[in-house]
């Protein structure tokens, strides 16, 4: 691949895909037109994308419902009914109150609560967040080991966020390893299940492995992995 694709396709994966909060911050209401599509290409299908769709849009309406304030530092992303909270809020009852509206609407398996408690980052951390997730984005489309579509990306204070549905422990490890080495990450942490390459319409249920501290959660048991820098 020439210098110029490479520089057109971190282009077109600028903007952020899958279920982050990023998505509504940078290209607004073209995130509802284009996430089905996006979420079709997934191992877990078009319904299921479909169904994260809903319960991003329902748990983003409950924060609002509950205190105004609360969807503006909290960026909520959605992967099979996983449920990852980032961003900073300015005092540890509304880092919990966040955490508690999510973990109670109907749909959420669990919620890995990533919230930390901290003044709100300036315009340029937001931008250089940006840049971490389209760069990782792209590295992922081009590695012809990783199936990019299973993994959604969040960046929040340059710390990655990894959720979705992997087809093997190797490609987890893959994609950390690449996160790793992208210019300004500080830590990776990994939400991704494992799920095998049985046609989605034949599976029963994912399969799954969990490693480190248990996140908030709506199902006891949820499967994490977690690495940090």
């Amino acid at each position: 691949m020439t210098h110029l694709h490479r520089i057109a396709l971190l282009g077109a994966v600028a903007l952020p895909l899958g279920l982050g909060g990023c998505a509504v911050a940078v290209v607004g209401g073209m995130a509802a037109a284009g996430g089905v599509g996006y979420e079709a290409t997934q191992e877990r299908g078009l319904q299921g994308g479909v169904q994260d769709i809903a319960l991003k849009a329902d748990i983003e309406t409950a924060l609002l419902q509950a205190n105004s304030a609360l969807p503006i530092p909290v960026s909520v992303t959605v992967s099979d009914g996983r449920v990852l909270l980032t961003g900073r809020v300015p005092t540890p009852d509304m880092k919990a109150q966040a955490a508690g509206v999510a973990s109670r609407r109907q749909g959420v398996r669990a919620v890995y609560d990533e919230v930390e408690v901290s003044p709100a980052t300036g315009t340029m951390a937001s931008a250089e967040d940006a840049v971490i997730t389209a760069r990782l984005r792209s590295e992922l489309i081009l590695d012809p080991d990783i199936r990019s579509a299973n993994f959604t990306i969040d960046t929040s204070d340059h710390s990655v966020y990894l959720i979705g549905q992997a087809r093997s422990q190797a490609e987890i490890e893959r994609a950390t390893q690449i996160a790793r080495y992208i210019p300004g990450v500080r830590r990776v942490v990994s939400y991704m299940d494992i799920r095998s390459a049985i046609p989605v319409a034949a599976q029963t249920a994912p399969s799954s492995i969990g490693v480190g501290a248990p996140p908030v959660s709506a199902a006891p048991n949820a499967p994490i992995q977690r690495e940090k820098l």
